[in-house]
């Protein structure tokens, strides 16, 4: 019956994570779960490129099921040290600024798993672009056990006191696992809200010419134009 599953709208999964596995196995649990979904509907998997804490379970279990995983790391991170061994094809970038343009350029939706700094600053930049126009690509929280209620407060807080229009506080959607959550990335539809159509995302690289023809960018500018 797995089988018969509909295809899904989406070919890439960005997923957003910590470095670190956390302190509770409830996290350890949702990363494996979060992986063994996106394999079973044939999702490939877009992420940071280590292989240490949740990013290494989830990329591992993605690749092990037999799916495709790419990961985009910035050249500095590429120790052994930080990263340990990674898996599937790894993309490096030149800083941290082309690796988020890069992932979500590969990428048809967004997801975050429990994670720390690192994740809330990809999380809330992906929502900013959304809420500019820049995509219209679905966010998604993945709210283990509640760890995403504060976050999730927070903004009806800026809703209600005026600083995020109430349109907008649906570009997140978030459920407690795997299968709900992909569920609801793929019944999401966008509200275009007055927002700037075709905005372009740009990052001047005056010095790093062959870099950015190496990742296929304007060799002036990094321009990376997120597919509406």
């Amino acid at each position: 019956m797995e089988g018969k599953l509909v295809s899904s709208r989406f070919k890439r999964v960005c997923v957003f994570c910590g470095s670190s596995t956390g302190k509770r196995d409830c996290y350890r649990d949702a990363a494996i779960e979060l992986a063994q979904e996106l394999v079973s509907k044939r999702l490939e998997l877009v992420y940071g490129g280590g292989s240490i804490g949740l990013m290494g379970l989830v990329s591992q279990t993605v690749h092990r099921g037999g799916g495709k995983v790419l990961g985009i790391i910035p050249r500095t991170l590429m120790c052994k040290e930080l990263t340990g061994e990674t898996v599937g094809e790894v993309r490096p970038v030149a800083d941290m600024h082309q690796r988020k343009a890069e992932m979500a350029r590969h990428s048809d939706c967004f997801i975050a798993l429990p994670g720390g700094y690192g994740t809330l600053e990809e999380l809330l930049e992906v929502i900013t672009w959304a809420q500019l126009g820049i995509h219209d690509k679905p966010v998604g929280l993945l709210n283990v056990d509640g760890y995403y209620n504060y976050l999730l407060t927070f903004i009806d807080k800026a809703v209600d006191d005026g600083f995020i229009k109430p349109s907008q506080r649906h570009i997140i959607v978030s459920a407690p696992n795997a299968k709900e959550l992909v569920q609801k990335l793929e019944e999401y539809v966008p509200v275009h809200d007055g927002v700037i159509a075709k905005a372009r995302w740009e990052v001047e690289q005056p010095q790093q010419q062959q870099q950015q023809q190496q990742v296929g960018f304007n060799a002036t500018t990094l321009q990376t134009e997120i597919a509406l």
